[in-house]
């Protein structure tokens, strides 16, 4: 099916949006970006250019995605969160004669946000890191620094508390291996490094 585009919606030229995607009411999607299928974007969310988007993505109200950033499959994006792109922002140059364009320089850094991550309401993401597979970032927390894959973080700055298995049930950090309450898939914690089990392993309940 074909992607639906609300009609209070601005998409410029050049991007490109998957099949059984939403984008709904005064979105605004810049030039060259790219939408994998089966997304949602919710309202007043702004996507700015060559931004990439994965399939399976659901972007919630009030987001602002920057360049730079790169989101892979199956993530989620909390309402009101806010992505940057450089470190050490200026309106000007120093001798405050001109106003700086808004094209990547030397100074815009990426961000990639993994399969499967989540990023709570209202959340602010530093640059130049990586938000790892199937995270989740707590609610309010501001991302200074990368996140391991399969880690909860929570606080400014965000700082580990526990694990997360993939369907988001919190892991027990007590053990070295564990089986999640929920859906039963295995981990094996160390030093900090969740590693999953392989699907035929999974816990009998």
């Amino acid at each position: 099916m074909a992607p639906f585009v609300h009609p209070t919606a601005i998409v410029e030229i050049g991007v490109e949006i998957g099949d059984d995607s939403s984008i709904w009411d005064n979105v605004h999607v810049r030039r060259n970006t790219k939408i994998g299928k089966r997304c949602i974007v919710g309202e007043k969310t702004h996507i700015s250019y060559d931004v990439r988007i994965g399939d399976l993505v659901k972007i919630n109200a009030f987001v602002y995605i920057c360049t730079a950033v790169t989101i892979e499959n199956g993530v989620m994006i909390s309402a009101g969160s806010i992505f940057t792109n450089d470190r050490y922002p200026r309106a000007a140059n120093p001798e405050l004669t001109s106003t700086h364009g808004s094209a990547p320089d030397e100074n815009t850094l990426p961000t990639l946000v993994r399969e499967g991550a989540t990023i709570g309401a209202g959340c602010v993401i530093g640059c130049g890191l990586t938000i790892g597979r199937f995270a989740m970032v707590g609610m309010g927390s501001v991302v200074t620094r990368p996140v391991a894959d399969f880690h909860l973080v929570v606080g400014n700055p965000a700082r580990t508390i526990g694990y997360v298995c993939r369907c988001g049930e919190r892991l027990s950090s007590d053990e070295t291996v564990c089986a999640c309450a929920r859906c039963r898939r295995r981990y094996e914690i160390r030093g900090g490094e969740v590693i999953e089990a392989p699907a035929a392993e999974l816990a009998v309940t």
